[in-house]
């Protein structure tokens, strides 16, 4: 599906879409200044929001299809409780925000679901509205923009996903993983083209002394891996492990535990959290600035960082975004134990990552590839 391309997004697509929001802003449409504080309008709240949504009737997504963390019952769950319809176009978040600017004089969507890199990009091309609901508050500060323009849903964070019947001993870190016993064992998939496997540079650059403005420790880390004869030229898409392939995989732990949960063998996988570092990024949810039904848009995006929606999101592996929500013991015991987590960073500074992630393809190249 579309959704889940978003971890396999091309990088020239990043690249091309980035350039043309930097060229916006330097043209007849300046970027938003999220320096001042936005002062939404008054909003509608309780039962007379819940007055409006019915009213408006129906609410339009982008990229945010049934099958992906749990949507579907969300979806069910929101539309019947408020009496509307919902229709959904799977989408990466780079056509979203495209999509949203393309169609603003004759508005489709409402809301979309984005990487959170892409929220500056979405503020940038000023195309999204403030909205800060009920538990607003309550989302960590790195995971929303100030103003309100975009906020995070939920926390995905690089793991290991180990076949048991593959590989003897656990690794439970990236030095682990550079031991002779995983000697091509190591798939960490297409970093040439896909963002979940740049993803795992920046992880691997955390856990050596790195970050998102210092990608070397991670790219060193790889060419020793690969020096090693441990990493194993593959994809980590969800067939591949289906056919047994895979020793150890490196992906986002919500599609680690997605895909141990379809696996016909789910019993010989274990999910792990590198112990030395790795990063955690989230999914945001952005309203369209032009959206035609906008109190739906409103009421949904509350809807999904209420208990309720955060532990629905739960039950598709997404890790809530708000630590106060309590987990059901059913749910929590498919999911990753929340102290495993202790050593994952979040990334500090976007545009850093987004300059630095367009450079990945090249370092790989020259350092990886030909060591191998």
């Amino acid at each position: 599906m579309l959704k889940k391309s978003r971890k396999t997004l091309v990088v020239a697509m990043i690249a091309t879409f980035l350039m043309s929001s930097l060229l916006s802003g330097c043209g007849t449409a300046p970027a938003a200044d999220t320096s001042k504080e936005t002062k939404p309008a008054a909003e509608l709240t309780g039962q007379a929001l819940k007055d409006a949504v019915k009213k408006e009737g129906k609410i339009v997504s982008y990229g945010m299809p049934d099958a992906w963390a749990n949507l579907g019952e969300i979806w069910g769950t929101f539309t019947k409780d408020y009496g509307v319809t919902h229709s959904d176009t799977d989408m990466t978040s780079a056509e979203e925000i495209a999509k949203f600017d393309a169609e603003k004089s004759s508005p489709v969507a409402d809301i979309g679901d984005v990487g959170i890199t892409f929220g500056n990009v979405a503020i940038s091309r000023d195309v999204v509205q403030a909205h800060k609901g009920p538990t607003w508050n309550e989302v960590p500060d790195w995971a929303k923009d100030k103003n309100g323009l975009w906020t995070g849903e939920y926390v995905g964070t690089i793991a290991f996903l180990v076949n048991t019947k593959l590989v003897k001993d656990v690794p439970h870190s990236w030095a682990d993983l550079l031991k002779p016993e995983y000697k091509g064992d190591v798939v960490v998939g297409d970093v040439l083209k896909a963002a979940q496997s740049q993803a795992a540079i920046l992880a691997a650059a955390f856990a050596n002394g790195g970050d998102e403005n210092n990608l070397t420790p991670g790219i060193d880390y790889f060419k020793k891996l690969s020096q090693a004869g441990n990493l194993k030229p593959s994809d980590n898409i969800f067939s591949v492990f289906q056919k047994g392939e895979v020793p150890v995989g490196i992906l986002w732990d919500f599609n680690a535990l997605g895909y141990r949960s379809r696996l016909t063998d789910k019993d010989n996988y274990q999910v792990v959290i590198p112990s030395d570092g790795t990063v955690a990024s989230a999914y945001v949810s952005v309203i369209n600035k032009y959206a035609p039904h906008p109190n739906a848009a409103k009421a949904f995006q509350d809807f999904l960082l209420s208990d309720q929606g955060q532990i629905l999101l739960a039950k598709g592996f997404a890790r809530p975004i708000r630590d106060k929500v309590q987990i059901p013991e059913d749910i929590a015991k498919t999911m990753v134990p929340k102290e495993q987590y202790a050593a994952a960073k979040p990334i500090k500074d976007f545009a850093a990552w987004e300059n630095n992630m367009k450079t990945i393809p090249d370092l790989w190249r020259n350092n990886v590839i030909v060591s191998q």
